[in-house]
């Protein structure tokens, strides 16, 4: 399956491109913001495209072509305001859904937050981040793309253990990020996690085996 990476030069979306590329069953395609970025990722022998997710529909479904899965992994940090997590969060995601569409593609993985479906769980520190989450996960919800909702818990940078617990409702707590671009690729081809949703945190269970007992 060939995988366009939104967010690719993202902290997540670096270990997903790594680990796409060396997968057996994937290839993979970076989707960035800058020339720059995109020929550091070429010289590694890894395709990528430039596009913004300030660009038109048009534009994102250009970088899409050819694609047969989509993972949203992009964000707008913790360093920006409530207007660009708006226009990044929210208005990017819900953008590259239509981009999806347009482009005939019809996996989308998105990465969320942990109980960003839940309003009573949010952090009233990064609220604007918890309602853009949730408005995009509903709107993936609602479209007629075959998703899967991921949503990790605290990210760390820590190695990746390979093993999670996954579930439709968590209490808040860690995860590396390896741990999750790890399990994006395990959701990919499982059809247990296709249109369902799902809290993740570091656990005692392979990563495999978790997701198949949501």
């Amino acid at each position: 399956m060939k995988v366009l990476v939104v967010g690719a030069n993202g902290q997540i979306g670096r270990h997903l491109v790594k680990f796409l590329q060396e997968s057996e069953e994937h290839t993979v395609r970076a989707m960035v913001r800058k020339e720059e970025q995109a020929k550091t990722y070429q010289n590694t022998g890894v395709e990528a495209v430039v596009a913004n997710l300030d660009d038109r529909v048009d534009r994102i479904a250009e970088a899409a072509n050819g694609c047969e899965a989509i993972v949203f992994t992009a964000g707008s940090g913790g360093a920006t305001g409530p207007d660009k997590t708006l226009l990044i969060d929210l208005d990017g995601a819900v953008k590259t859904m239509e981009a999806a569409e347009k482009a005939g593609i019809e996996r989308f993985v998105m990465v969320s937050a942990i109980q960003a479906h839940n309003r009573e769980n949010w952090s009233e520190k990064i609220k604007p981040y918890f309602v853009a989450k949730h408005y995009a996960d509903r709107a993936l919800e609602q479209s007629n793309l075959t998703y899967t909702i991921i949503r990790p818990g605290g990210l760390l940078n820590d190695a990746g253990s390979g093993k999670v617990t996954a579930a439709e409702n968590l209490e808040r707590a860690t995860i590396p990020r390896e741990d999750v671009a790890r399990t994006i690729i395990a959701v990919l081809d499982e059809k247990h996690t296709f249109n369902r949703a799902f809290d993740l945190v570091s656990g005692n269970t392979p990563i495999a085996k978790a997701i198949k007992q949501i």
